[in-house]
């Protein structure tokens, strides 16, 4: 059962492989590369439309592709099961970001925001869109900033 739990575990971790858990960080690669970064507030074993945002969008192939050439990728989870936990610092930043941000404890909560930490745009729940559109939505924001 041990095992069955940490491929799952492990599975998970990977498919969200190039998001980032530390905005200072992803605000110095936005900066560097001049990109927007796109922040996103789940929860990742408990709440189902975040789920399904995961695997609709974001494990989308136009999605990785359009994120990978605008976007660095944010990734603030906070799992409840005891075997997804976080460490004590990723706890404590993730509710530092959702207290500047997610004040509200809404899941899933997707940010825009520009390299200086500034909101941009904001989708509240699952958009309940194709990838495509997403992307499409996300385009005419970054778009109109450059």
């Amino acid at each position: 059962m041990r095992i069955v739990a940490a491929v799952v575990l492990f599975i998970s971790l990977c498919s969200f492989a190039d998001w980032k858990t530390n905005l200072a960080e992803a605000r110095e690669e936005a900066a560097s590369r001049h990109k927007y970064i796109l922040l996103n507030f789940s929860g990742s074993d408990w709440c189902g439309p975040c789920m399904k945002m995961k695997q609709s969008i974001f494990e989308s192939d136009v999605f990785k592709k359009f994120a990978d050439q605008t976007l660095v990728l944010v990734n603030a989870d906070f799992p409840r099961q005891k075997k997804n936990q976080l460490s004590i610092d990723q706890q404590r930043q993730n509710n530092a970001l959702a207290d500047q941000y997610d004040r509200e404890g809404l899941f899933p909560l997707t940010v825009l925001l520009d390299e200086k930490g500034k909101i941009v745009k904001e989708w509240r729940g699952y958009p309940g869109i194709s990838a495509e559109s997403f992307v499409v939505s996300l385009k005419g924001y970054t778009d109109a900033g450059r």
